[in-house]
């Protein structure tokens, strides 16, 4: 069912990433609708939290918490229906500390094919935390986690 703001209408382009894995893909749901009927941005938000998390965690070995969004960009709009796909890569590491870009796409059926757009982009900083909470320090890491740049 096609509403006055239907995905019909906004351009897309092929831009989809083929060179990396998405971190997260998630489908775009009624329920995650604002009153105007495109996605809510603070979901597509808390869906880049994850993404970037799982990079971090991986990378700091353990629980991290997000402790800022440095930039967040809002290109274009989500709708019900989108295929969201997460990237997240490293950019910055410190000694608690783990900065985060997460860029956002989303592929959208037209007419048979499957076209994708950027629509959101990120960076989120992380702090490798012990149980207690409290700031630890980042274990050394190898060429083998170069991945995640």
């Amino acid at each position: 069912m096609s509403t006055p703001e239907s995905p019909a209408t906004p351009s897309t382009t092929d831009t989809f990433p083929r060179d990396r894995q998405p971190t997260v893909r998630i489908l775009a749901m009624p329920a995650h609708a604002n009153p105007n009927g495109n996605i809510f941005g603070g979901w597509i938000m808390a869906q880049m939290d994850v993404a970037g998390s799982v990079v971090a965690v991986e990378y700091a070995g353990g629980r991290v918490a997000t402790v800022a969004v440095t930039s967040m960009e809002f290109h274009k709009p989500v709708f019900v229906g989108d295929l969201l796909s997460c990237f997240a890569r490293i950019q910055k590491v410190g000694s608690t500390s783990i900065t985060v870009k997460v860029e956002v796409f989303v592929q959208r059926a037209r007419d048979g094919e499957l076209l994708s757009d950027q629509v959101t982009e990120a960076v989120i900083v992380y702090v490798a935390v012990n149980a207690d909470g409290s700031p630890r320090q980042l274990p050394e890491r190898g060429p083998d986690f170069k991945q995640y740049w």
